[in-house]
């Protein structure tokens, strides 16, 4: 069966490939995510899932356990998000996770080809989101593919679930939904995210805050009297960075390497002044703030706004304390055992497929397995393709790893839904 189950993936890949090039070309950032879900229905009915539209109220979201609601102006109405299953009745035994929001693609002239116009050279498919992570889509619907050929019996007493969520660049609240309103769960969630065809079992906790700073404003003849709000802000998001040093050598995560830097101070966005020629009176800095899992988002934001307080009034030049609002991520951090029946049945498909173990790691980041497995007991772990450029400019996918990543896949899908001994 594994032998003509590599031959049915090396038969779709061509279609895998199409189906990805169709997510790229759907631009999906927050608030406009609809088109790309509507490429992702079509998919998986052709695949014979069923498919459900899940309502995703613009509202926000009253859970201690959620993230900040994107501002109104970005958001379109009558957003949902997708729950394709196989047919039939009962619980789900396993569900897939995957989101379709991407991040925007900034300064666009840069890319070599425009970023939502996939374009293949050097084994890579460009654009964004082909690796962050419509790539996985591409693997799922690749491996399911080829299962539908060799094994198409294979979902029938026991029920699989592929869930396309949004919001996850932002905040995470397009997972916590389906679960807190729409109950989607299953005993176990595998998310195709890009890990480089590695086992990622844990992130970091991660906050999002504008910085607002107040300083005098005046003509540009007398910039050098007083600090303008830009420059008051640039000593603050300095004096963070300091105290994220500090908080390493203190509280060192200790499934990672110090020197991966994790609790990495991002100065995201700067929004400040009307006129070159006036000293800007306000400005306001967009951070992500990385901690240590240990802490709770409460006692990050008690940290955060500590140290930021305690560096302006250190500083002595700031006419008053700088505003600290919370925008977006407000995630704990995560950590899955690698001796779960996941990791290990996940790892040893990897090794039926490959002849190597993959690599299990950690990141200085956050995915939404820190949903399932931190606020209801549901382990989750992330794999998926090799990816290049992810955020940045001219974002690319290899697109071997697709393959890759779908020969593994379909083989753990194997392990999970066959009876015992009915796979050789």
């Amino acid at each position: 069966m594994l032998n003509e189950l590599d031959h049915a993936i090396a038969a779709h890949t061509e279609e895998a490939f199409l189906f990805l090039e169709e997510l790229v070309r759907a631009p999906s950032t927050v608030g406009t995510e609809q088109a790309a879900m509507e490429v992702f229905v079509a998919e998986f009915e052709s695949l014979g899932f069923t498919t459900e539209r899940l309502p995703f109220s613009n509202s926000p979201l009253v859970d201690d356990r959620a993230g900040m609601t994107p501002p109104a102006d970005l958001l379109t109405d009558d957003r949902f998000q997708v729950l394709a299953s196989t047919p039939g009745v009962g619980e789900l035994l396993l569900l897939i996770n995957g989101h379709m929001d991407v991040v925007p693609a900034e300064s666009p002239e840069l890319w070599t080809d425009p970023p939502f116009e996939p374009t293949r050279r050097d084994g890579r498919m460009y654009g964004r989101g082909a690796a962050d992570m419509k790539g996985g889509f591409a693997i799922g619907a690749l491996a399911l593919r080829a299962l539908r050929d060799v094994a198409p019996d294979l979902f029938k007493n026991r029920r699989l679930g592929v869930l396309a969520v949004i919001e996850e660049e932002c905040s995470g609240n397009g997972t916590l939904r389906s679960i807190a309103e729409q109950g989607v769960t299953a005993p176990e969630v595998l998310l195709l995210e890009p890990t480089d065809l590695g086992l990622m079992v844990g992130g970091v906790g991660v906050m999002w805050v504008d910085l607002r700073v107040v300083a005098f404003s005046g003509h540009a003849q007398q910039a050098d009297g007083s600090a303008n709000a830009v420059d008051l802000g640039i000593r603050i998001v300095e004096g963070l960075r300091a105290w994220a040093a500090g908080v390493l050598a203190a509280e060192p995560e200790p499934s990672m390497d110090p020197a991966e830097s994790p609790y990495n101070i991002n100065l995201g966005k700067v929004h400040s002044g009307d006129w070159a020629s006036t000293a800007p009176s306000s400005a306001v800095f967009s951070l992500r703030v990385g901690y240590p899992r240990a802490w709770t988002p409460t006692g990050a934001e008690e940290q955060i706004r500590s140290a930021i307080d305690a560096i302006a009034d250190a500083d002595g030049g700031f006419p008053s304390r700088p505003i600290v609002t919370l925008t977006g991520f407000r995630a704990k951090g995560y950590l899955l055992d690698e001796d779960s029946a996941l990791s290990s049945d996940l790892a040893a498909a990897h090794r039926d497929a490959h002849g190597t173990s993959p690599r299990a790691f950690t990141l200085g980041s956050t995915t939404d397995a820190r949903i399932y497995l931190n606020d209801f007991g549901i382990p989750a772990v992330c794999f998926g393709a090799v990816a290049h450029d992810m955020h940045g400019i001219d974002e690319s996918v290899e697109l071997q790893s697709i393959v890759d990543a779908a020969r593994t896949l379909a083989r753990f899908l194997l392990m999970r839904f066959l009876p015992d001994g009915a796979r050789a």
